[in-house]
C-alpha cells in the first residue's frame, strides 16, 4: 500500500519531463526548415547542373531508404487504413511533390533568407483555409498579421538603395508553396488522429519519390551525367533527406498531434530566423538594414496573428 503513492509521484513526473516535447520538437523541426534553404541554396551554387528534381527525388530516395527499414525494424509502420489512401495521396501530392517543387525551385532564384521569410508566413493563411473548409471564425488579428507581413517581405525584396532585387519568379513560386502547404495542413488534420507521426512521414516520403522519379527522369534525366556526385553532394543531400524530410516532418507531425494545426504552425515563425543566421554564419549572404527592417516587420505581422487562446481541433475528433 506505501507503494502505490510513490508509483503516482512517478508517473506525475514522467508526465512532467514530456510536457514541453511537442514544442522543443516543433522549435527543432523549424530549424532543420530553416538550414534546408541554405543547404538548397548551397547545392545550386556547387552544382551547375543540377536542377530542382534532381535535388528533391534525391530528397526523397534517401527520405525513404531512412524511414522505411527504420519503421519496419521497430514494428512502427502502420498500414493505411480503408478509405485513407485518397488522403495520403493528396497529402503527398501537395507536400512534398508540388510544395517542394515550388518551394526549391523558388530559392533558385531568390535569396534563402528571403525564401525563408516568405514559407514562414504560412501560419498567417491557414486560419483563412481553415474559415472557408471548417468554417472557423476569421479574426481582424489574422487579417493585420498578412498585410503586415505582406509589407515586410515587399521590405525584404529591396536593396538599400529601394531598387527591386528580388526575382518576381522566385517570389510567385513561394507564393503558391505557401498556398500549396495550406492544403496539406488542411488534408492533414484528417489523418493525425489515425496515425503516428513517423507513419504519416513514411509514406509521405515514398509516395512523393514515386510522384518524383518519373518527372525528373522525364525532364532532366540528361543533367544526370553532367553532376560531379562528390562527397559535399552527398553530404548535402543526405542532410536534406534524413534531416528535412524526415526528422523535421516527424517532429512537426508528433507537434501538431499534441498541440493542433494552429498552434503548431507558429513555430514556423522561427524558420526564417534559422536560416539567417547559418546563411550568415558561413558568409552565402549579407544582411543590409532594409532586408532587417522587412523581417523585423514580418515577425511583428507573425506575432499579431497568433491567437493563444484558440487551439484547433480536428475534424475527426469533434
Amino acid at each position: 500500500m506505501k507503494q502505490k503513492p510513490k508509483k503516482r509521484k512517478s508517473k506525475v513526473k514522467k508526465q512532467k519531463s514530456y510536457k514541453y516535447l511537442p514544442q522543443l520538437l516543433l522549435t527543432v523541426s523549424s530549424a532543420f526548415w530553416g538550414a534546408s534553404f541554405i543547404f538548397t541554396k548551397g547545392l545550386f551554387l556547387t552544382e551547375e547542373s543540377i536542377t530542382p528534381t534532381i535535388i528533391l527525388t534525391g530528397r526523397m530516395l534517401i527520405a525513404s531508404l531512412f524511414t522505411v527499414p527504420l519503421l519496419a525494424l521497430t514494428h512502427r509502420l502502420q498500414p493505411i487504413r480503408k478509405g485513407h489512401l485518397p488522403f495520403f495521396l493528396l497529402l503527398a501530392f501537395a507536400e512534398p511533390f508540388l510544395y517542394s517543387i515550388c518551394e526549391t525551385s523558388g530559392v533558385r532564384y531568390v535569396s534563402g533568407s528571403l525564401a525563408s521569410i516568405i514559407v514562414a508566413t504560412i501560419p498567417l493563411f491557414i486560419p483563412f483555409g481553415m474559415a472557408m473548409v471548417y468554417k472557423e471564425r476569421l479574426s481582424v488579428r489574422a487579417v493585420v498579421g498578412v498585410v503586415l507581413s505582406l509589407v515586410g517581405i515587399a521590405m525584404m525584396s529591396l536593396d538599400d538603395n529601394f531598387s527591386f532585387t528580388a526575382d518576381p519568379r522566385g517570389l510567385a513560386l513561394l507564393a503558391l508553396a505557401v498556398l500549396i502547404a495550406v492544403v496539406y495542413t488542411l488534408t492533414l488534420v484528417k489523418i493525425l488522429d489515425h496515425y503516428n507521426p513517423m507513419t504519416i512521414t513514411c509514406y509521405q516520403n515514398l509516395i512523393g519519390f514515386i510522384y518524383f522519379l518519373p518527372v525528373m527522369l522525364l525532364f532532366d534525366g540528361s543533367h544526370l551525367p553532367q553532376l560531379s556526385f562528390t562527397p559535399r553532394m552527398w553530404l548535402m543531400l543526405a542532410f536534406l533527406g534524413v534531416f528535412c524530410s524526415t526528422l523535421a516532418y516527424m517532429f512537426f507531425n508528433y507537434g501538431m498531434k499534441h498541440l493542433g494545426a494552429t498552434a503548431g504552425s507558429v513555430y514556423n515563425n522561427a524558420i526564417p530566423v534559422f536560416s539567417l543566421l547559418l546563411a550568415l554564419a558561413i558568409g552565402q549572404e549579407r544582411m543590409s538594414w532594409m532586408k532587417l527592417a522587412g523581417m523585423a516587420v514580418v515577425l511583428v505581422g507573425l506575432t499579431v496573428a497568433q491567437n493563444r487562446k484558440n487551439r484547433f481541433i480536428s475534424p475527426s475528433a469533434q
